[in-house]
């Protein structure tokens, strides 16, 4: 089966955009469920060539049970497959020391390789058994959920969402008009913006771990918002303002501290030069037609 690290060596040769890898990410799950409901048929198929049927029992009633029970349990097997496998740990869209001087290539190691994977590892193990959401679906009520879901459910859904919306340095390009317009109208220009955002996302604001996002709230209009650990203002009963985040810089120790150690400030200033504002315009997009960032 394709790997992320395959998926990695098809992005380079490729040249695979941020937006069209991430789907092809997810066409290639889908393919491993078509692969499994191919080999599903064929050997159904085989079944019904095969003689041999239990004494007394009619040679066209057993195949048909035969195929029944073949083709159930190989779907079964596949959807064991696909479950086990419910999501991915997403690959990041470029390399990982893409986002340097801003991130360091060692941070962006270990936040993806293990913290990020160990979120996506863990809503995994909470839904076997279990059906399963899209990751935008499961933010709505991941709070009252349960632990599980709000955590590790709201966690690979708010790293997707990091991965996606930065960019190597230097490629991000600038809001678009239409965004541009609306921080304007909310904060008064982008730089007024830039320091109300920092300011959300200091320490003094907000203490320990969390996300400073922009969202678009219920009422239309763009505004800064903060969230602990890995709440998101997607979900229901948020401490923050709720609505559709189209910008989120994650303020966790482990997102910054080997490059910055304390100077959290420092790190969000450098941020806005890996933000990839093609796609933050895109989301906006989005959320002005009521549709949440699919991740």
């Amino acid at each position: 089966w394709l790997e992320p690290g395959w998926l990695m060596v098809i992005r380079l040769r490729t040249g695979a955009t941020h937006g069209n890898f991430h789907e092809l990410s997810k066409m290639v799950r889908r393919a491993r469920g078509i692969v499994a409901l191919g080999a599903a048929a064929f050997v159904a198929s085989r079944c019904l060539n095969i003689s041999f049927v239990a004494p007394g029992a009619s040679k066209a009633a057993s195949r048909r049970d035969m195929f029944a029970g073949g083709v159930g349990a190989l779907l079964g097997a596949a959807g064991g497959v696909v479950q086990a496998e419910a999501y991915d740990l997403m690959p990041l869209p470029y390399a990982y020391d893409a986002l340097e001087p801003s991130i360091d290539k060692a941070t962006m190691e270990f936040h993806h390789d293990k913290h990020h994977n160990t979120y996506v590892t863990n809503i995994n193990k909470a839904l076997e058994g279990k059906t399963q959401p899209s990751l935008l679906e499961m933010q709505k009520t991941a709070i009252q959920t349960g632990p599980a879901f709000r955590n590790s459910g709201g966690g690979t859904y708010n790293h997707n969402f990091f991965w996606l919306e930065m960019a190597p340095t230097g490629t991000g390009g600038v809001p678009s008009s239409k965004l541009a317009a609306a921080i304007d109208t909310a904060f008064g220009s982008m730089d007024d913006f830039k320091a109300k955002f920092e300011a959300a996302g200091a320490p003094g604001a907000r203490f320990g771990s969390g996300w400073v996002w922009l969202v678009l709230d219920k009422g239309g209009k763009l505004v800064i918002t903060s969230t602990p650990n890995q709440d998101n203002p997607l979900m229901d009963g948020v401490d923050g303002t709720p609505g559709l985040p189209i910008l989120g810089c994650d303020v966790w120790e482990h997102a910054y501290y080997l490059k910055y150690q304390f100077r959290r400030p420092d790190y969000l200033k450098a941020w806005w030069d890996v933000v990839n504002w093609k796609q933050v315009s895109s989301w906006y997009d989005d959320a002005l037609a009521g549709k949440g960032a699919s991740v």
